[in-house]
């Protein structure tokens, strides 16, 4: 991008500009996209928060659906190529990030993946200002290439860990000062996932189309059509359950990868599962799908760094079975909100699975409501927004007292 694009660099937003006080703190958030995904959920859900506390909000990415979120908020979106991980793209963003720090007066700038954090991180420090970073996985590595590659998401002036997990491998394996760490949790939008705020019309439509039986239970595991996500674990959990009374469904798309969909298939038979087990695909009503499921599965082999499964099918009172690592112990108070099972572990799944299942209707009312209790006392939309945006006050009057 050479700065003919720079300066033409697409401004959309479809209302005016937010009525704030010129002097205002401004903060701007880098990401890759705005397509899917907690990442991209969090930036919008802070970019209009931010707008509403009367903060300057700006959101710099490569666009997508997300994006017409903020501009029917009158939040400004930059569209760059921050997805690109090509060392000249990276330079050239980093000078159309410096230009934009210098033409909207930014204090903070936030970023939330690696490739735009290297520019970001660069802009900050060209012009002086503060630099805020979100550690949202444990972005594996093989090598010290890529150790120090993802090492950028430590080197904010402050670092947001998306859970108390997430804070100890940053700590443990980065050897970062804890005291520039802040744990806040992602949260979830009650308004949306709330038991009554969704009709028994949407969940019988969702019922029907995904042609299931009256009386049977419904265990259901969210999630993309990925080895990590845990499906294949979940099937050898249900071949052990004595009662195959119930049918299972795996929602999520399979993003291309229709090998792995047919090998979750083909283990369902092999494992006497056939007409128990149903691959629905994508679903656009996931408050009503999950409140359509007697019993909530999340199965990932993997330490996740905040599921949202686990939240968001507590926020609808399901019984949630989630493994004991990654963030899932701070979200599942366990046999109280749900259970927590030894990762990977098909025979432990299935005793969980069990106890789920067994629950009867006094146990389930008051799992009910303890785990709605649970996720509106501590995992909440509101309450990360407001965390993040108290952070932003804190950096912008530690930058304006020098």
């Amino acid at each position: 991008m050479d700065a003919a694009e720079i300066q033409t660099a697409k401004t959309e937003t479809q209302e005016p500009p937010p009525r704030v006080a010129a002097d205002a703190p401004g903060v701007l958030q880098v990401l890759p996209a705005l397509v899917t995904g907690g990442v991209e959920r969090g930036a919008v859900d802070v970019a209009l928060a931010a707008k509403a506390a009367g903060l300057r909000s700006y959101v710099v990415s490569a666009g997508g659906p997300m994006q017409r979120e903020l501009n029917r908020a009158g939040v400004t979106h930059i569209q760059a190529p921050t997805d690109s991980k090509n060392l000249f793209t990276l330079r050239a963003n980093t000078r159309l990030l410096v230009d934009l720090i210098q033409r909207h007066k930014i204090d903070i700038v936030h970023a939330r993946s690696r490739a735009p954090a290297w520019s970001a991180k660069a802009a900050a420090a060209q012009t002086g200002t503060a630099f805020l970073t979100t550690f949202h996985a444990t972005y594996n590595y093989g090598n010290l290439i890529k150790k120090a590659y993802n090492r950028v998401m430590t080197q904010g002036d402050r670092v947001i860990a998306i859970s108390e997990f997430i804070r100890d491998h940053i700590i443990g394996h980065y050897h970062t000062d804890w005291a520039r760490v802040r744990v806040i949790h992602r949260g979830v939008d009650t308004a949306i996932f709330d038991p009554a705020a969704v009709s028994a019309e949407r969940v019988v439509k969702l019922a029907q189309q995904w042609r299931l039986p009256d009386g049977l239970p419904v265990i259901m595991l969210p999630g993309r059509l990925t080895r990590w996500k845990g499906q294949i674990l979940l099937l050898r959990a249900l071949a052990k359950l004595e009662n195959k009374g119930f049918r299972c469904l795996l929602v999520g798309d399979d993003q291309g990868n229709s090998a792995y969909q047919d090998e979750i298939e083909r283990t369902a038979r092999k494992l006497g599962l056939e007409g128990h087990v149903h691959v629905v695909g994508d679903c656009n009503d996931m408050a009503a799908a999950y409140k359509l499921a007697d019993v909530v599965v999340s199965a990932s082999t993997d330490p996740e760094g905040f599921g949202r499964v686990a939240i968001e099918g507590q926020a609808l009172g399901r019984p949630v079975v989630a493994p004991r690592h990654g963030a899932a112990p701070e979200q599942i108070s366990h046999g109280e909100t749900g259970w927590l099972y030894t990762p990977g572990d098909a025979d432990d799944l299935a005793h969980v699975l069990t106890l789920a299942l067994g629950l009867d209707e006094a146990a389930r009312d008051r799992l009910h409501a303890k785990a709605i209790a649970n996720v509106r006392n501590h995992f909440t939309k509101e309450e990360m927004c407001r965390k993040t945006i108290a952070l932003y006050g804190e950096m912008a009057e530690r930058r304006r007292l020098g």
